[in-house]
């Protein structure tokens, strides 16, 4: 079995809720969730960038709900990734690193919309576990009715999973991911269901391989360059091709797009001026680009500095389907931004946690792993060590809540804390106002010492809960 439902949690996501948004539930609105592989907060032409070209970004931008201090949950894919799935940090479930599954234990949000009677589909880099059909990590078994998914990033031409079965593609990655969803996408409508498209790109991660015409835009450029500003054009048309079809279909008025990316830059890409990259808990490791449109909610172009990140996905888009989850045994982290989306959320009363725990990844390789599954019969696991590191349920073992190792931080506001563990173990905080120096260029720490107080006792407590999650207390018995 995938997982093991308790009796509370099965009807706790059964029930439409009778809260702020059960206008919006009698519509049905559908979602789409783009995500890209490794897009830093500055590789937008809405943000200042001087070279790439990301014109349908920029018009979301332009036209939607932009939000400029919008983070992931990890400065790395597979965490954040389940981040958005659960609305929970990663360190929950014991996805530590690039390459961990989900527990099969979790409730994502295509289970419980799936209640609720929506299509679910996945589409694109899934990184959370196999893409072997019976899997209890898969797609399939993390409740998408339809999946055409790949283990880890990939390029163009690309070998993909359709439920457990291989698929040789022909295209540029990004688009081949956009007419999967788009097939999906237009099922769902004939048959008047809302839906839920969860499309996670493959995009602008390495090896950078981008197609001639997209180069070409760039050839002033050096090459390496010109194949990531390549990929990351490639991605924005795909997804401004996707748009195309929500209109043509006339449901882009009741679809919520929520675009946005895994983790901070590359040391190609762009941080925006932002310390850090990639892997760090400095803000262009984990800051990251945002944009929603839904144009019969959102009529009119607004940037928000309210403070935000994937873990809200869950609690804004359950709270948006009418789906009850204030009874569910396993705690958030994030929260609904439904009353930013209406424009009265001034700012966030709940704070936002980090933490990267020092365990290592596990590396997938896609289509290495795609040839495994091809090689053997339908639902027969591969004799593999590494097919098998793709397929672990990842049980609740013991850990001690009294060793919180690794980095952490914690924003309240305007202000962060970062936790930093040095090589002889010891940690050192510093302080941040970020609304004055987003650069971190400014420890603050020394002149406000009760601040850092409040906020390490904040940072502590949540890190034990974090324990707690890890060590199974969230779990139920059958």
């Amino acid at each position: 079995m995938r997982k093991s439902f308790s009796m509370i949690l099965v009807s706790c996501l059964s029930i439409l809720a009778a809260n702020s948004m059960s206008a919006y539930a009698a519509s049905k609105p559908n979602f789409v969730l783009c995500m890209a592989d490794d897009q830093g907060w500055g590789d937008v032409g809405y943000y200042g960038h001087s070279i790439v070209k990301t014109p349908v970004l920029d018009e979301m931008a332009a036209t939607g709900l932009r939000l400029d201090r919008f983070y992931a949950a990890a400065p790395v894919c597979s965490p954040t990734r389940g981040s958005v799935l659960t609305g929970r940090h990663p360190n929950r479930f014991a996805c530590f690193a690039w390459g961990h599954p989900l527990r099969p234990q979790e409730i994502t949000v295509a289970e419980a919309l799936k209640k609720a009677g929506y299509a679910t589909g996945h589409f694109g880099k899934w990184h959370l576990g196999s893409v072997q059909a019976g899997s209890p990590v898969s797609p399939g078994g993390s409740g998408f009715d339809e999946w055409f998914s790949s283990p880890n990033f990939y390029e163009n031409n690309p070998l993909m999973s359709h439920k457990g079965k291989v698929v040789e593609t022909q295209g540029e990655g990004s688009q081949v991911t956009v007419d999967a969803a788009v097939d999906f996408i237009r099922t769902a409508t004939k048959n008047d269901q809302p839906f839920l498209a969860v499309v996670w790109f493959g995009s602008p991660h390495s090896p950078h391989i981008a197609l001639d015409e997209d180069r070409k835009l760039y050839e002033d450029q050096p090459v390496r360059l010109q194949h990531f500003l390549g990929e990351l054009t490639a991605m924005d048309r795909a997804i401004g091709n996707l748009r195309k079809e929500l209109k043509t279909l006339d449901i882009s008025d009741n679809t919520l797009f929520w675009y946005t990316s895994d983790n901070g830059a590359l040391p190609v890409g762009s941080t925006g001026g932002l310390s850090g990259r990639k892997g760090k808990l400095e803000e262009g490791g984990i800051r990251v680009p945002a944009v929603l449109e839904w144009p019969n909610k959102i009529q009119a172009p607004r940037t928000s500095s309210v403070l935000a990140g994937t873990v809200d996905i869950f609690p804004t888009l359950l709270d948006i389907a009418g789906v009850n989850v204030g009874d569910q045994s396993q705690p958030l982290d994030g929260i609904s931004l439904v009353p930013l989306i209406e424009g009265k959320m001034k700012q966030r009363k709940k704070p936002l946690g980090f933490w990267v725990h020092p365990t290592r990844g596990i590396p997938m390789r896609s289509t290495q792993l795609i040839e495994e599954i091809r090689k053997h019969e339908p639902g027969k696991a591969p004799d593999s060590s590494v097919q098998a590191s793709a397929t672990k349920s990842n049980k609740p073992k013991s850990y001690s809540e009294e060793n919180l190792p690794g980095d952490a931080a914690w924003i309240d506001g305007k202000f962060k804390l970062h936790k930093k563990i040095d090589k002889n173990g010891i940690a050192k905080f510093t302080l941040y106002d970020l609304e004055n120096d987003r650069t971190e260029s400014s420890d603050i720490a020394g002149k406000h010492f009760k601040r850092v107080e409040i906020m390490r006792f904040g940072l502590n407590t949540w890190q034990r809960s974090v324990i707690g999650s890890l060590n199974g207390k969230d779990y139920r018995a059958d």
